[in-house]
Protein backbone atom coordinates (compact mmCIF):
# COMPACT_ATOMS: atom_id res chain seq x y z
CA UNK A 1 0.00 0.00 0.00
CA UNK A 2 1.45 3.38 -1.02
CA UNK A 3 1.13 6.24 1.45
CA UNK A 4 0.57 9.69 -0.04
CA UNK A 5 2.08 12.58 1.87
CA UNK A 6 0.50 16.03 1.91
CA UNK A 7 2.02 18.58 -0.41
CA UNK A 8 3.33 20.68 2.51
CA UNK A 9 5.42 17.70 3.69
CA UNK A 10 7.27 17.60 0.35
CA UNK A 11 7.84 21.37 0.55
CA UNK A 12 9.16 21.07 4.10
CA UNK A 13 11.46 18.21 3.11
CA UNK A 14 12.83 20.13 0.11
CA UNK A 15 13.37 23.29 2.16
CA UNK A 16 15.31 21.45 4.87
CA UNK A 17 17.46 19.76 2.26
CA UNK A 18 18.55 23.15 0.91
CA UNK A 19 18.55 25.07 4.20
CA UNK A 20 21.60 27.14 5.07
CA UNK A 21 24.07 25.43 7.39
CA UNK A 22 23.67 26.11 11.10
CA UNK A 23 27.11 27.76 11.24
CA UNK A 24 29.17 29.97 8.97
CA UNK A 25 32.96 30.38 8.74
CA UNK A 26 34.39 33.89 8.74
CA UNK A 27 38.10 34.04 7.90
CA UNK A 28 39.87 37.02 9.47
CA UNK A 29 43.04 37.88 7.49
CA UNK A 30 45.41 40.29 9.18
CA UNK A 31 48.39 42.30 7.96
CA UNK A 32 50.44 44.98 9.69
CA UNK A 33 53.53 47.16 9.41
CA UNK A 34 53.63 47.12 5.63
CA UNK A 35 55.81 50.25 5.76
CA UNK A 36 55.26 50.96 2.09
CA UNK A 37 56.44 47.58 0.75
CA UNK A 38 53.80 47.45 -1.96
CA UNK A 39 55.69 44.92 -4.10
CA UNK A 40 54.15 42.12 -2.03
CA UNK A 41 50.55 43.27 -2.50
CA UNK A 42 49.82 41.75 -5.95
CA UNK A 43 50.71 38.37 -4.46
CA UNK A 44 48.60 38.95 -1.36
CA UNK A 45 45.72 39.66 -3.74
CA UNK A 46 46.25 36.20 -5.27
CA UNK A 47 45.98 34.52 -1.86
CA UNK A 48 42.83 36.45 -1.10
CA UNK A 49 41.25 35.45 -4.41
CA UNK A 50 41.77 31.77 -3.60
CA UNK A 51 40.50 32.15 -0.03
CA UNK A 52 37.40 34.06 -1.10
CA UNK A 53 36.52 31.28 -3.55
CA UNK A 54 36.88 28.77 -0.70
CA UNK A 55 34.62 30.95 1.49
CA UNK A 56 31.85 31.30 -1.08
CA UNK A 57 29.24 30.51 1.60
CA UNK A 58 31.17 32.27 4.33
CA UNK A 59 33.19 35.47 4.36
CA UNK A 60 36.72 36.89 4.36
CA UNK A 61 37.40 39.99 6.45
CA UNK A 62 40.69 41.70 5.55
CA UNK A 63 42.19 44.00 8.21
CA UNK A 64 45.43 45.92 8.72
CA UNK A 65 46.90 46.81 12.12
CA UNK A 66 48.70 49.99 11.07
CA UNK A 67 52.02 51.51 9.98
CA UNK A 68 51.00 51.21 6.36
CA UNK A 69 52.95 53.98 4.63
CA UNK A 70 56.38 54.98 5.96
CA UNK A 71 59.40 53.05 4.73
CA UNK A 72 59.98 52.85 0.95
CA UNK A 73 60.62 55.38 -1.78
CA UNK A 74 57.68 54.13 -3.85
CA UNK A 75 55.33 54.89 -0.96
CA UNK A 76 56.97 57.94 0.58
CA UNK A 77 57.31 59.94 -2.64
CA UNK A 78 53.49 60.11 -2.68
CA UNK A 79 53.00 60.13 1.12
CA UNK A 80 51.45 56.65 1.15
CA UNK A 81 48.93 57.09 -1.69
CA UNK A 82 50.13 53.93 -3.54
CA UNK A 83 49.36 51.84 -0.45
CA UNK A 84 45.80 53.13 -0.25
CA UNK A 85 45.25 52.49 -3.98
CA UNK A 86 46.37 48.89 -3.58
CA UNK A 87 44.42 48.35 -0.34
CA UNK A 88 41.27 49.61 -2.06
CA UNK A 89 41.76 47.04 -4.81
CA UNK A 90 42.44 44.25 -2.28
CA UNK A 91 39.17 44.97 -0.48
CA UNK A 92 40.27 45.84 3.02
CA UNK A 93 37.43 46.23 5.51
CA UNK A 94 39.34 48.53 7.88
CA UNK A 95 42.81 49.56 9.03
CA UNK A 96 44.06 50.74 12.39
CA UNK A 97 46.11 53.91 12.54
CA UNK A 98 49.75 53.25 13.49
CA UNK A 99 52.25 55.62 15.07
CA UNK A 100 54.08 56.06 11.74
CA UNK A 101 50.87 57.20 10.06
CA UNK A 102 51.66 60.60 11.62
CA UNK A 103 55.12 60.83 10.02
CA UNK A 104 54.26 62.82 6.89
CA UNK A 105 52.69 65.73 8.79
CA UNK A 106 50.98 68.28 6.51
CA UNK A 107 50.16 67.31 2.94
CA UNK A 108 53.15 68.30 0.83
CA UNK A 109 56.92 68.35 1.32
CA UNK A 110 57.10 69.86 4.82
CA UNK A 111 57.28 67.06 7.45
CA UNK A 112 55.73 69.28 10.13
CA UNK A 113 53.63 72.42 10.26
CA UNK A 114 55.55 75.60 9.39
CA UNK A 115 52.66 78.06 9.46
CA UNK A 116 49.41 78.40 11.43
CA UNK A 117 47.47 77.30 8.35
CA UNK A 118 49.31 73.97 8.09
CA UNK A 119 47.43 70.91 9.33
CA UNK A 120 49.93 68.66 11.18
CA UNK A 121 47.78 65.64 10.24
CA UNK A 122 47.07 66.77 6.66
CA UNK A 123 48.74 63.85 4.88
CA UNK A 124 47.10 61.27 7.14
CA UNK A 125 43.67 62.84 6.57
CA UNK A 126 44.26 62.88 2.81
CA UNK A 127 45.03 59.16 2.78
CA UNK A 128 42.01 58.37 4.94
CA UNK A 129 39.75 60.34 2.61
CA UNK A 130 41.04 58.33 -0.38
CA UNK A 131 40.42 54.97 1.27
CA UNK A 132 37.33 52.88 0.50
CA UNK A 133 37.56 51.51 4.05
CA UNK A 134 37.66 53.35 7.39
CA UNK A 135 40.76 54.14 9.42
CA UNK A 136 40.02 53.08 12.99
CA UNK A 137 41.34 54.47 16.28
CA UNK A 138 39.35 54.45 19.53
CA UNK A 139 42.01 55.69 21.95
CA UNK A 140 42.94 59.03 20.36
CA UNK A 141 40.90 62.04 21.43
CA UNK A 142 41.10 65.78 21.00
CA UNK A 143 42.98 67.13 24.02
CA UNK A 144 40.64 70.12 24.33
CA UNK A 145 37.27 68.42 23.96
CA UNK A 146 38.10 64.89 25.13
CA UNK A 147 36.06 63.59 22.20
CA UNK A 148 37.22 61.17 19.48
CA UNK A 149 39.05 62.86 16.63
CA UNK A 150 36.68 64.06 13.90
CA UNK A 151 38.68 63.46 10.74
CA UNK A 152 37.28 62.34 7.35
CA UNK A 153 36.76 58.57 7.25
CA UNK A 154 38.45 58.13 10.65
CA UNK A 155 36.33 56.68 13.45
CA UNK A 156 36.68 54.62 16.64
CA UNK A 157 34.81 51.63 15.18
CA UNK A 158 32.57 50.40 12.42
CA UNK A 159 30.14 47.55 11.68
CA UNK A 160 30.25 45.44 8.53
CA UNK A 161 28.14 42.56 7.24
CA UNK A 162 30.01 39.29 6.80
CA UNK A 163 27.91 36.42 5.43
CA UNK A 164 24.83 37.82 7.15
CA UNK A 165 26.62 38.35 10.49
CA UNK A 166 27.10 41.86 11.87
CA UNK A 167 30.81 42.16 12.66
CA UNK A 168 32.06 45.09 14.71
CA UNK A 169 35.59 46.38 14.17
CA UNK A 170 37.37 48.58 16.72
CA UNK A 171 40.83 50.13 16.26
CA UNK A 172 43.55 51.40 18.60
CA UNK A 173 47.13 52.67 18.37
CA UNK A 174 50.04 52.15 20.74
CA UNK A 175 50.05 54.51 23.71
CA UNK A 176 53.75 55.10 22.98
CA UNK A 177 52.87 57.17 19.87
CA UNK A 178 53.65 60.54 21.50
CA UNK A 179 57.20 59.29 22.15
CA UNK A 180 57.76 57.60 18.79
CA UNK A 181 56.04 60.01 16.38
CA UNK A 182 57.16 63.52 15.54
CA UNK A 183 55.82 65.43 18.59
CA UNK A 184 54.66 68.40 16.50
CA UNK A 185 52.44 66.08 14.43
CA UNK A 186 50.60 64.64 17.46
CA UNK A 187 50.31 67.91 19.40
CA UNK A 188 46.79 68.51 20.69
CA UNK A 189 45.97 64.80 20.86
CA UNK A 190 45.57 62.59 23.93
CA UNK A 191 46.36 58.88 23.68
CA UNK A 192 44.21 56.91 26.10
CA UNK A 193 44.89 53.44 27.60
CA UNK A 194 44.16 50.82 24.97
CA UNK A 195 42.25 48.17 26.92
CA UNK A 196 39.78 50.64 28.41
CA UNK A 197 39.17 52.31 25.05
CA UNK A 198 38.68 48.98 23.25
CA UNK A 199 36.32 47.76 26.00
CA UNK A 200 34.19 50.89 25.83
CA UNK A 201 33.92 50.75 22.04
CA UNK A 202 33.26 46.98 22.00
CA UNK A 203 30.30 47.49 24.33
CA UNK A 204 29.01 50.21 22.00
CA UNK A 205 29.34 47.88 19.02
CA UNK A 206 27.41 45.11 20.80
CA UNK A 207 24.70 47.62 21.72
CA UNK A 208 24.48 48.63 18.06
CA UNK A 209 23.86 45.03 17.01
CA UNK A 210 27.32 43.57 16.38
CA UNK A 211 27.39 39.84 17.10
CA UNK A 212 31.13 39.43 16.51
CA UNK A 213 33.74 42.03 17.54
CA UNK A 214 37.32 42.17 16.21
CA UNK A 215 39.94 44.53 17.64
CA UNK A 216 42.52 45.88 15.17
CA UNK A 217 45.37 47.12 17.33
CA UNK A 218 48.70 48.74 16.55
CA UNK A 219 50.37 47.03 19.48
CA UNK A 220 51.85 43.58 19.45
CA UNK A 221 53.79 40.66 20.79
CA UNK A 222 56.36 38.10 19.74
CA UNK A 223 56.18 34.30 19.49
CA UNK A 224 58.25 31.75 17.57
CA UNK A 225 56.27 28.48 17.79
CA UNK A 226 52.76 28.33 16.37
CA UNK A 227 52.09 24.57 16.54
CA UNK A 228 50.08 24.82 19.77
CA UNK A 229 48.08 28.06 19.85
CA UNK A 230 47.19 27.77 23.54
CA UNK A 231 50.83 27.47 24.64
CA UNK A 232 52.82 30.66 25.26
CA UNK A 233 56.23 29.18 26.11
CA UNK A 234 57.76 30.54 22.89
CA UNK A 235 56.33 34.02 23.42
CA UNK A 236 57.74 37.16 24.96
CA UNK A 237 56.00 37.36 28.34
CA UNK A 238 56.22 41.17 28.20
CA UNK A 239 54.11 41.36 25.03
CA UNK A 240 51.86 44.41 25.32
CA UNK A 241 49.06 42.84 23.28
CA UNK A 242 48.93 39.94 25.75
CA UNK A 243 48.44 42.36 28.65
CA UNK A 244 45.66 44.07 26.71
CA UNK A 245 43.91 40.75 25.96
CA UNK A 246 44.03 39.81 29.66
CA UNK A 247 42.69 43.19 30.72
CA UNK A 248 39.68 43.04 28.41
CA UNK A 249 36.46 41.73 30.00
CA UNK A 250 35.60 38.17 29.02
CA UNK A 251 33.73 38.15 25.72
CA UNK A 252 34.47 41.79 24.90
CA UNK A 253 36.20 40.84 21.63
CA UNK A 254 36.29 37.63 19.64
CA UNK A 255 39.73 38.12 18.05
CA UNK A 256 42.59 40.60 17.80
CA UNK A 257 44.66 41.60 14.76
CA UNK A 258 47.93 42.99 16.15
CA UNK A 259 51.06 44.75 14.88
CA UNK A 260 53.77 47.27 15.79
CA UNK A 261 56.51 44.91 17.04
CA UNK A 262 57.35 43.42 13.60
CA UNK A 263 57.10 39.94 15.13
CA UNK A 264 54.52 37.17 14.82
CA UNK A 265 51.70 35.78 16.95
CA UNK A 266 49.13 33.04 16.32
CA UNK A 267 48.13 32.32 19.91
CA UNK A 268 45.15 32.47 22.24
CA UNK A 269 45.56 34.68 25.28
CA UNK A 270 42.77 34.80 27.86
CA UNK A 271 40.74 32.76 25.32
CA UNK A 272 41.13 35.53 22.69
CA UNK A 273 42.80 34.44 19.42
CA UNK A 274 45.50 36.92 18.34
CA UNK A 275 47.14 37.08 14.91
CA UNK A 276 50.18 39.12 13.89
CA UNK A 277 52.39 38.51 10.85
CA UNK A 278 55.80 40.21 10.92
CA UNK A 279 56.30 43.32 8.74
CA UNK A 280 57.25 44.77 5.34
CA UNK A 281 54.79 42.62 3.41
CA UNK A 282 56.43 39.36 4.42
CA UNK A 283 53.34 37.44 5.56
CA UNK A 284 49.69 37.50 6.58
CA UNK A 285 47.90 36.06 9.60
CA UNK A 286 44.62 34.19 9.62
CA UNK A 287 42.05 33.00 12.13
CA UNK A 288 38.84 31.23 11.08
CA UNK A 289 35.85 31.92 13.31
CA UNK A 290 32.92 29.48 13.31
CA UNK A 291 29.77 31.46 14.01
CA UNK A 292 26.21 30.29 14.71
CA UNK A 293 23.96 31.94 12.17
CA UNK A 294 20.97 32.28 14.48
CA UNK A 295 22.69 33.63 17.61
CA UNK A 296 25.81 35.17 16.05
CA UNK A 297 27.88 33.46 18.72
CA UNK A 298 31.46 32.38 17.96
CA UNK A 299 31.52 28.69 18.81
CA UNK A 300 35.06 27.86 17.61
CA UNK A 301 38.23 29.46 16.32
CA UNK A 302 41.06 28.01 14.28
CA UNK A 303 44.41 29.80 14.24
CA UNK A 304 46.86 29.34 11.40
CA UNK A 305 50.57 30.06 11.59
CA UNK A 306 51.66 33.26 9.81
CA UNK A 307 51.82 32.48 6.10
CA UNK A 308 54.77 33.85 4.14
CA UNK A 309 53.51 35.53 0.98
CA UNK A 310 56.53 34.41 -1.02
CA UNK A 311 57.61 30.87 -0.21
CA UNK A 312 60.79 31.46 -2.20
CA UNK A 313 62.42 34.63 -3.47
CA UNK A 314 61.63 38.27 -2.87
CA UNK A 315 58.40 39.86 -4.07
CA UNK A 316 60.03 40.71 -7.41
CA UNK A 317 60.83 37.02 -8.02
CA UNK A 318 58.13 35.46 -5.89
CA UNK A 319 57.11 31.82 -5.85
CA UNK A 320 53.88 31.73 -3.88
CA UNK A 321 52.95 28.09 -4.39
CA UNK A 322 49.42 26.81 -3.79
CA UNK A 323 46.83 28.04 -1.32
CA UNK A 324 43.32 26.78 -0.64
CA UNK A 325 43.53 24.16 -3.36
CA UNK A 326 44.95 26.18 -6.21
CA UNK A 327 48.01 28.06 -7.43
CA UNK A 328 48.45 31.65 -6.31
CA UNK A 329 48.74 34.23 -9.10
CA UNK A 330 49.74 37.86 -8.69
CA UNK A 331 47.00 40.38 -9.43
CA UNK A 332 47.69 42.21 -12.67
CA UNK A 333 45.32 44.99 -11.55
CA UNK A 334 47.39 45.73 -8.44
CA UNK A 335 50.64 45.55 -10.43
CA UNK A 336 49.37 48.14 -12.90
CA UNK A 337 47.94 50.37 -10.15
CA UNK A 338 51.34 50.94 -8.62
CA UNK A 339 53.56 50.78 -11.69
CA UNK A 340 53.90 54.60 -11.74
CA UNK A 341 55.03 54.60 -8.10
CA UNK A 342 57.78 52.09 -8.85
CA UNK A 343 58.89 54.03 -11.93
CA UNK A 344 59.24 57.25 -9.90
CA UNK A 345 61.08 55.42 -7.11
CA UNK A 346 63.48 53.76 -9.57
CA UNK A 347 64.37 57.06 -11.20
CA UNK A 348 65.02 58.76 -7.86
CA UNK A 349 66.66 55.76 -6.23
CA UNK A 350 69.24 55.27 -9.02
CA UNK A 351 70.72 58.74 -8.63
CA UNK A 352 74.48 58.24 -8.01
CA UNK A 353 75.83 60.26 -5.08
CA UNK A 354 79.44 60.39 -6.32
CA UNK A 355 80.67 58.09 -3.52
CA UNK A 356 81.91 54.49 -3.51
CA UNK A 357 81.49 52.45 -0.30
CA UNK A 358 84.52 50.16 -0.06
CA UNK A 359 83.44 48.23 3.02
CA UNK A 360 79.91 48.33 4.46
CA UNK A 361 79.17 50.83 7.20
CA UNK A 362 77.24 48.77 9.77
CA UNK A 363 74.22 49.94 11.73
CA UNK A 364 73.94 49.37 15.49
CA UNK A 365 71.46 51.38 17.52
CA UNK A 366 73.20 50.50 20.80
CA UNK A 367 76.76 51.52 19.96
CA UNK A 368 78.73 54.28 18.29
CA UNK A 369 79.24 53.51 14.61
CA UNK A 370 81.02 55.00 11.63
CA UNK A 371 77.61 55.27 9.98
CA UNK A 372 76.05 57.37 12.74
CA UNK A 373 79.13 59.60 12.92
CA UNK A 374 79.11 60.05 9.13
CA UNK A 375 75.50 61.22 9.08
CA UNK A 376 76.08 63.61 12.00
CA UNK A 377 79.18 64.99 10.25
CA UNK A 378 77.23 65.46 7.02
CA UNK A 379 74.47 67.30 8.89
CA UNK A 380 77.04 69.67 10.42
CA UNK A 381 78.69 70.18 7.03
CA UNK A 382 75.34 70.96 5.42
CA UNK A 383 74.29 73.35 8.19
CA UNK A 384 77.40 74.71 9.99
CA UNK A 385 76.97 74.63 13.77
CA UNK A 386 78.84 73.80 16.98
CA UNK A 387 77.14 70.43 17.34
CA UNK A 388 75.04 68.11 15.16
CA UNK A 389 72.99 65.27 16.60
CA UNK A 390 70.85 62.49 15.16
CA UNK A 391 68.89 59.84 17.09
CA UNK A 392 69.73 56.18 16.74
CA UNK A 393 66.16 55.31 15.72
CA UNK A 394 66.43 57.64 12.73
CA UNK A 395 68.81 55.20 11.05
CA UNK A 396 67.37 51.90 9.88
CA UNK A 397 69.98 50.02 7.82
CA UNK A 398 73.68 49.73 7.04
CA UNK A 399 75.27 51.34 4.00
CA UNK A 400 76.26 48.41 1.76
CA UNK A 401 79.44 48.19 -0.30
CA UNK A 402 79.31 49.53 -3.85
CA UNK A 403 78.20 52.71 -5.54
CA UNK A 404 76.20 54.83 -3.15
CA UNK A 405 72.84 55.80 -4.64
CA UNK A 406 70.00 57.88 -3.29
CA UNK A 407 68.00 54.66 -2.88
CA UNK A 408 70.65 53.13 -0.64
CA UNK A 409 70.88 56.32 1.41
CA UNK A 410 67.10 56.26 1.70
CA UNK A 411 67.11 52.73 3.11
CA UNK A 412 69.54 53.91 5.78
CA UNK A 413 67.69 57.15 6.60
CA UNK A 414 64.06 56.76 5.45
CA UNK A 415 62.35 59.39 7.57
CA UNK A 416 61.44 62.75 6.03
CA UNK A 417 62.79 64.79 8.94
CA UNK A 418 63.53 68.48 8.57
CA UNK A 419 66.48 70.40 10.00
CA UNK A 420 65.89 72.16 13.30
CA UNK A 421 68.31 74.52 15.01
CA UNK A 422 68.42 75.76 18.58
CA UNK A 423 70.78 77.12 21.21
CA UNK A 424 71.40 75.28 24.46
CA UNK A 425 73.92 75.67 27.25
CA UNK A 426 76.53 72.96 27.53
CA UNK A 427 75.34 72.23 31.07
CA UNK A 428 71.77 71.62 29.96
CA UNK A 429 72.93 69.52 27.00
CA UNK A 430 75.11 67.46 29.32
CA UNK A 431 72.12 66.76 31.57
CA UNK A 432 69.95 65.80 28.60
CA UNK A 433 72.63 63.40 27.38
CA UNK A 434 72.91 61.83 30.84
CA UNK A 435 69.17 61.25 30.91
CA UNK A 436 69.18 59.78 27.40
CA UNK A 437 72.11 57.47 28.13
CA UNK A 438 70.39 56.11 31.23
CA UNK A 439 66.91 55.70 29.72
CA UNK A 440 66.99 55.38 25.94
CA UNK A 441 67.18 52.14 24.03
CA UNK A 442 69.40 53.63 21.33
CA UNK A 443 72.48 55.86 21.24
CA UNK A 444 72.48 59.27 19.60
CA UNK A 445 75.24 60.20 17.17
CA UNK A 446 77.19 63.45 17.60
CA UNK A 447 79.48 65.66 15.56
CA UNK A 448 81.50 68.44 17.19
CA UNK A 449 81.68 67.01 20.70
CA UNK A 450 83.01 64.01 22.59
CA UNK A 451 81.19 62.48 25.55
CA UNK A 452 82.61 60.62 28.55
CA UNK A 453 80.12 58.97 30.89
CA UNK A 454 81.02 57.37 34.22
CA UNK A 455 79.10 55.99 37.15
CA UNK A 456 79.65 58.27 40.14
CA UNK A 457 78.20 58.75 43.59
CA UNK A 458 75.24 60.71 42.21
CA UNK A 459 74.63 58.27 39.38
CA UNK A 460 75.61 58.66 35.73
CA UNK A 461 77.96 61.61 35.26
CA UNK A 462 78.67 63.09 31.82
CA UNK A 463 81.60 65.27 30.74
CA UNK A 464 81.87 67.09 27.39
CA UNK A 465 85.02 67.90 25.43
CA UNK A 466 85.74 69.17 21.96
CA UNK A 467 87.37 66.90 19.37
CA UNK A 468 90.79 68.35 20.31
CA UNK A 469 90.25 67.32 23.92
CA UNK A 470 89.60 70.79 25.37
CA UNK A 471 86.81 70.89 27.98
CA UNK A 472 83.44 72.56 27.42
CA UNK A 473 82.24 74.80 30.26
CA UNK A 474 78.63 74.40 31.41
CA UNK A 475 77.85 78.08 30.81
CA UNK A 476 78.89 77.98 27.14
CA UNK A 477 76.04 78.29 24.67
CA UNK A 478 76.11 75.73 21.86
CA UNK A 479 74.55 76.23 18.43
CA UNK A 480 73.00 72.83 17.70
CA UNK A 481 71.55 71.35 14.52
CA UNK A 482 69.33 68.27 14.80
CA UNK A 483 66.12 66.75 13.45
CA UNK A 484 62.67 68.21 14.01
CA UNK A 485 61.80 64.95 15.79
CA UNK A 486 64.42 65.51 18.49
CA UNK A 487 63.95 69.28 18.66
CA UNK A 488 60.28 68.88 19.56
CA UNK A 489 60.83 66.43 22.40
CA UNK A 490 61.45 63.16 20.58
CA UNK A 491 63.41 60.67 22.70
CA UNK A 492 63.06 63.10 25.60
CA UNK A 493 65.20 65.90 24.19
CA UNK A 494 64.54 69.66 24.13
CA UNK A 495 60.81 69.73 24.95
CA UNK A 496 59.79 73.38 25.27
CA UNK A 497 62.97 74.77 23.68
CA UNK A 498 62.89 77.69 21.25
CA UNK A 499 63.45 76.01 17.88
CA UNK A 500 63.87 77.26 14.31
CA UNK A 501 62.63 74.79 11.69
CA UNK A 502 63.84 74.76 8.13
CA UNK A 503 61.21 74.84 5.42
CA UNK A 504 62.14 72.78 2.40
CA UNK A 505 63.38 69.33 1.38
CA UNK A 506 64.09 66.75 4.10
CA UNK A 507 67.46 66.31 5.77
CA UNK A 508 68.15 63.27 3.59
CA UNK A 509 68.29 65.45 0.47
CA UNK A 510 70.81 67.77 2.12
CA UNK A 511 72.90 64.73 3.09
CA UNK A 512 72.78 63.52 -0.51
CA UNK A 513 74.01 66.92 -1.69
CA UNK A 514 76.80 66.90 0.91
CA UNK A 515 77.88 63.45 -0.27
CA UNK A 516 77.94 64.66 -3.87
CA UNK A 517 80.32 67.44 -2.87
CA UNK A 518 82.41 65.13 -0.68
CA UNK A 519 82.89 62.48 -3.36
CA UNK A 520 85.56 59.80 -3.09
CA UNK A 521 85.19 56.67 -1.01
CA UNK A 522 83.69 55.60 2.33
CA UNK A 523 85.19 52.86 4.45
CA UNK A 524 84.11 51.51 7.82
CA UNK A 525 87.77 51.44 8.88
CA UNK A 526 88.19 55.20 8.33
CA UNK A 527 89.43 56.53 11.69
CA UNK A 528 87.95 59.96 10.99
CA UNK A 529 84.53 58.32 11.14
CA UNK A 530 85.14 55.99 14.05
CA UNK A 531 88.35 55.51 16.02
CA UNK A 532 88.03 52.80 18.71
CA UNK A 533 91.05 54.33 20.49
CA UNK A 534 89.36 57.76 20.64
CA UNK A 535 85.61 57.22 20.44
CA UNK A 536 83.15 60.08 20.46
CA UNK A 537 81.30 58.25 23.24
CA UNK A 538 83.35 56.74 26.06
CA UNK A 539 80.74 54.76 27.97
CA UNK A 540 80.77 52.16 30.77
CA UNK A 541 78.43 49.91 28.76
CA UNK A 542 75.62 49.78 26.21
CA UNK A 543 72.61 52.04 26.56
CA UNK A 544 70.58 52.21 28.65
CA UNK A 545 73.33 52.56 31.26
CA UNK A 546 72.34 51.74 34.84
CA UNK A 547 74.62 52.83 37.65
CA UNK A 548 74.48 51.15 41.03
CA UNK A 549 72.69 47.95 42.07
Amino acid sequence: MRVLLPLFAFVAFASSAHAAPRTVTISIVGTSDLHGHIAALPWLAGYLENLRKARERGAVVLLDAGDMFQGTLESNLAEGAPVVRAYNALGYSAAAIGNHEFDFGPAGPAPSAVSPDDDPRGALKARAAEAHFPFLVSNVVDAKTGKPVAWPNVKPSTIINAAGIKVGLVGAVTAATPRSALPANVAGLTFLPLAKSITKEARSLRARGAKVVIAVVHEGGACTDFAAPDELDSCDARSEIFAIARELPKGAVDAIVAGHTHQAVAQRVAAVPIIQAYSNGRAFGRVDLTVERKSGKVVASHLEAPHDICQAGAAESCHAGDYEGGPVHASEEVIQLNAPAFAAAEQKGNEFLNVEVLRPLPHNRKQETALGNLLADLMRAARPSDVAMINGGGMRAALPAGKLTYGRLYETFPFDNAFASLHVTAGEFRRLLARSLSRAGSLVSLSGLRVRATCGIAGLEVALTRPDGSPVRDEEVLALITTDFMATGGDGFFAGASVVYEIGPPIRDALAEALQKRGGVLDASDRSLFDPARPRFALPGEVPIHCGP
